[in-house]
């Protein structure tokens, strides 16, 4: 990801805060980055696409990679489509995309 000149993430930073483009993959056996695809971060999770569980998932992923409390971290659009707007606040889109180990 970071470093071998591919394609960048969709990742846009409004002063103190930024969104990402996220493609999420639910049920998968861990909870892991695995790459870029069309533009977004694609994250596979453990959890399960049911009662919203999967986007909490997301949001404690996200929030942990990011170094953001994870109140902080919302899904704005996508509730219940794989490809999903996050809203990061707390940090901005430089910082997010060195602690996400993407090209700046």
């Amino acid at each position: 990801m970071a470093g071998d000149g591919g394609p960048v993430a969709d990742l846009q930073g409004y002063g103190p805060r930024c969104r990402i483009a996220v493609v999420a993959t639910p049920r998968a056996p861990r909870t892991v980055f695995d790459g870029l695809h069309d533009g977004a971060l694609r994250v596979r999770l453990a959890a399960p696409p049911v009662d919203g569980a999967a986007n909490q998932a997301l949001c404690r992923f996200l929030a942990d990679r990011l170094g953001v409390p994870v109140v902080d971290v919302t899904v704005v659009r996508g509730h219940s489509a794989r490809r999903k707007l996050i809203d990061v606040h707390g940090i901005d889109a430089v910082e997010a995309r060195m602690r996400l180990g993407l090209l700046p």
